[in-house]
Order: C-alpha cells, then structure tokens, then sequence
C-alpha cells in the first residue's frame, strides 16, 4: 500500500553515479484562493506563502508555533509536502506523505476490527432526499453540511440527491433487508470511504475540511449488552491508535447529551488538547444508537421464541484528523516531528563526503551507505539514502528535519576511518556514535525510545493543560489561561448552553463540555455545580475547541 510514497521519497537516491541533477529552486506553495478563508477565533490570519521567502535557500519554517500557531500549522503542511492546496476551499490535496501516514493507521485499526469479527463493505456516495429525511433529529443535525446534487449537464433533475454526511441512511434500508432473524445477528461492517460535508466555519488542513477521508463502522445487535460492549472495545481502539500509533494522548469519556451524535442513545469520544491554542480536538467518536434507527428503518428480527425485536445499533469512525492532531502535538518550528511508527521513512542516511574527499574514497562512503542500508532495511527499518552532491550538508539536514523523518545517520570521513556512523534525533537533537556492526540493533531500539519520549512529553503537557475549578471565577481563569477544565457540573443543557453564552469574550469563543470523563474524582455529595449552584451530577471537562 506505501509503494508510491516510497518511489516518490527514494528519489533522494539520484545522483550516486555522480550525475547529480541541476539543482531545483525550493519554491513554497500558495494557496491564493485559500486566502478567503477564516481562521480560527482568537488565532492570527494569513494563508501560507504570504510571508517572504528565505533568500538563500528558500528552505526551513519562517513562523514559530509559539509567536503564531495557526500560521505556522498553514506554513507546515505545505512546505512539508503534506498537503496541497485545491481550488475548491476546503478541500485539500493528500501528498504521498501525508496519505502513507493515514495508511498506517488505516493497517493498525482494520486488522483489528476484522480480528472483532467486522468486515469491510462499500455503499454509495448519494443519497435521496426520501431516505435522507426518514430520521429527523439525524437530518437536523447535519442539514447545513449537506451538499446537494441538483443539474446533470445543463438539466435540472426532478429531484436533488444529497452526497452523503455520514451512512446511517444510506446503509440501514439494506439492514432492514438483510436482518430477518435472530441468526444473521451480529451484523457488523466498516467502510473506508470519503464524506463531504460543507463545513464553511474556518476550513483547517486535515482537522475541518469539506471533504474528508475515514472509516465508518455499523453494526446491529440482538442485545443492549451486546452493543454497548463493541463501543467500548472499539473506543479503546481509538485510544490506541492516539497513544500507540501517534503517540498523543487523550481523554476518554461520554458526550454530553448536548454534544452527542444526532440520533444516538449515547455517544463516547476520545478528545486530544492542543495547548498552544488552549483548544480541544474530538479525536474519535464510538456511538451506541440504541434502537432508535431500527424502529425508523424497521430493522426487526424473529428471537428464538419467535417474538419480534428491534436490533440494537452502533456507529464509530475516525478520520484523516488523526494526522492533523499529531501534526499539531509534535511539530516544533523545524517543522513535521513524525512518531516513528506512523514515519514514511524513519531513517534518512546522509554521506557526507568533503569536497577534497578522493573518489575512489567517496565510492567507498556510498557503498558501506548503501551496504548498512540493506542492514536497517532487513531489520525492517524504513530507509531513504541521500547522495545528491549539489546540496550541502546543512541544506539536506534542514530538508529532512522539515519532512519529520524521526533520525538521521550520518557517514563522513572520519566516521569510515573509525568504523562508525552518527545517529541525530529528529525530537531533541541528541546524537550518538555507533559502531557499524551494532547499528541494526541500536536504530529499531532509538526508534521505539523515541515513540515513548514524544508520547511522555506530549501527556506532561497535556497534565499541565488541565485545571480543576468549583467556582466560576476559578473555570474562567484557567480557561483565559488556555486549559481544559474539570469542573462539577449539573448535567443540564439549558446550564452548558449558559456556560457556552457566558464565557463567550471578544477575542475567543465560548466554552463546551469536551466530555464527561470515564475517570471521574470524587463528587461529595451535595457539591455545587460550578455554574450554577445545583447539586452537581458529575466532572465534566470543559474547554475552547476546534
């Protein structure tokens, strides 16, 4: 599935027979179109491109996230060919990089849905308008995202087909088809597919975008056990692929009923914290739907004493997100910081051979390259070679750092008379000799090292992103202070819409509730809500988001 992405990336190779290419003029893409679109509240504007480029070598980031985050995230997706702009806004170009990345993922979740017993399935794009209506409180959710298909050549058609927001609808008229009996329960399907919805509040690359890439499971059970297990088993899934894969924590809990999914009994997430912004991410959504899309699709069943039962439903799916939260957690103003386990080359070996190096001498630099290659290679690590000798050293050390590739080994002179090679992490810049002989045993250990150390420094700053606050006064502090908030709270939609409205401030939008956290402190009885005085129910986390 990585071919393309590896024959893209091994063009790096060209140039070890000395024919080295003329060399290219860097040039960052821009997105002129893409200029119409708004940023997020409170954040600084500008599409990428806009800034001067660097004279020289027109290479490397020109914005620190600290000084402007959502100009330097703009500037990172291009220049470290993640993304390219469309010109249709909002939409966005997935690069070989980017989509490998997203393969990964994609890898680590199906071989362990289908391990649950989930198969993979396709249903159509379109949708009609008959059936998409046929549940109203799902329809009123996502109405304003629909997009509708409304001429075929120059003719209008009779009637409009909507490009589906989401597969409920399109998918359960079959269920109710296929579900007869008690034995063709379980059914339990995913699709990888592509959805559109219309989002026209602040397109951001991977994270809002009207187009988007994801997996979608749907299920039916014969039981509420049953049910309400599989959305538990594939929450944790989620977490995984955060914390396993991309190596960024979250949060796991259930959805107020404010927040949860249209349609659903109830709706769990994963939810990651960008404390740069002081704005949570809905990383991932596992919904139990109850019975209430059986009932409006007649998916009944016969049970063994020949009564008749409506299935109980789920619904779960994770997007191309997922690369957008890791971009932001681990980026730094070098630019991508890729995990080692999602990287498309996790190695990138550079001989560095100096101008007065003989040839015969810097033949023999390339092949021992070449040779520990195959080493690192056959201890399945991802490499890519760079021979191009009309770059300097500090040219290709920038062009890789910008790209993410988690460690660079380097080969000079000195190195082949001592027998060793130089290992540079990507994340803190250590570096570290080894011996030739050890490096396919030393490099698999440093890229397992260094997936746990992103993943401990991203939960330290995620632990010191978060607040506890029984009063108003305490919650508005630490959210003008960008932190999520723990807070007692009623368990009232009338009480979080109150909250939204009031911490509403002119520079930023208002708070929501994140989740209701699986891991709750304890809740003494009778401790006040925190906005409203009411006995409170719960801790719920609050905070700004994307």
């Amino acid at each position: 599935m990585t071919e393309p992405v590896e024959k893209a990336m091994e063009r790096a190779d060209l140039g070890a027979d000395g024919q080295a290419p003329k060399q290219p003029k860097e040039k960052k893409e821009k997105a002129p179109k893409e200029k119409k679109e708004k940023k997020p509240q409170g954040e600084g504007g500008g599409a990428p491109g806009e800034k001067e480029k660097k004279k020289e070598t027109k290479l490397g980031m020109q914005t620190s996230k600290k000084e402007s985050f959502t100009d330097w995230y703009a500037e990172l997706v291009v220049a470290a060919e993640l993304i390219s702009y469309y010109d249709v806004s909002g939409c966005y170009i997935l690069r070989p990089s980017s989509y490998a990345m997203w393969e990964f993922v994609q890898r680590f979740f199906d071989d362990r849905i289908k391990e649950m017993g989930v198969q993979n399935s396709y249903f159509p794009l379109f949708i009609t308008e008959d059936v998409l209506n046929t549940e109203k409180d799902h329809v009123e959710g996502f109405a304003p995202e629909v997009a509708w298909v409304t001429k075929t050549g120059s003719s209008d058609m009779e009637k409009p087909i909507a490009i589906r927001p989401t597969s409920e609808t399109v998918m359960y008229p079959y269920y109710a088809q296929w579900i007869r009996s008690h034995r063709d329960l379980p059914l339990r399907l995913n699709q990888w597919t592509n959805v559109v919805r219309w989002e026209f509040k602040y397109p951001t690359p991977f994270i809002r975008s009207r187009e988007f890439l994801w997996q979608e499971g749907h299920t039916a059970f014969a039981t509420q056990q049953d049910a309400e297990a599989e959305v538990m088993q594939v929450l944790e899934l989620y977490r995984r692929v955060y914390e396993e894969l991309l190596a960024v924590p979250v949060v796991r809990g259930r959805k107020s009923k404010k927040e949860q999914f249209a349609g659903a009994f109830f709706t769990t997430t994963v939810e990651a914290f960008i404390p740069e912004t002081g704005k949570g991410i809905q990383g991932a959504t596992s919904h139990c739907l109850g019975q209430n899309f059986s009932r409006m699709f007649k998916i009944e069943y016969e049970t063994e004493q020949k009564t008749k039962e409506f299935a109980w439903q789920n619904s779960w799916g994770m997007t191309t997100r997922t690369l957008g939260v890791m971009i932001m957690t681990h980026g730094d103003d070098k630019g991508l910081v890729a995990p080692p386990r999602v990287a498309p080359k996790q190695l990138v070996m550079v001989p560095i051979p100096k101008a007065s190096t003989p040839p015969d001498d810097k033949k023999a630099m390339f092949d021992k390259a070449d040779e520990l290659k195959a080493q690192l290679e056959r201890a399945s690590v991802r490499v890519v070679t760079d021979y191009r000798d009309n770059y300097t050293p500090g040219w290709k050390y920038n062009y890789w750092e910008l790209r993410g590739v988690p460690l660079r080994c380097e080969i000079g002179p000195k190195d082949m008379e001592n027998g060793n090679v130089v290992l540079v992490r990507r994340d803190t810049g250590a570096k570290e000799a080894v011996a030739w002989s050890d490096l396919a045993a030393r490099v698999p250990v440093l890229l397992e090292t260094m997936q746990a150390d992103l993943l401990a420094a991203a939960t330290e700053r995620q632990k010191a992103s978060m607040a506890k606050a029984t009063t108003w006064e305490e919650f508005m502090a630490a959210l003008e202070s960008k932190k999520m908030v723990l807070a007692p709270w009623c368990d009232e939609e009338e009480v979080e819409d109150d909250v939204k409205k009031r911490s509403t401030t002119p520079t930023a939008a208002g708070a929501k509730t994140l989740c209701i956290p699986f891991e709750q402190p304890d809740l003494p009885a009778g401790t006040p809500c925190f906005a409203s005085g009411k006995p409170a129910k719960n801790w719920a986390l609050w905070g700004r988001s994307y």
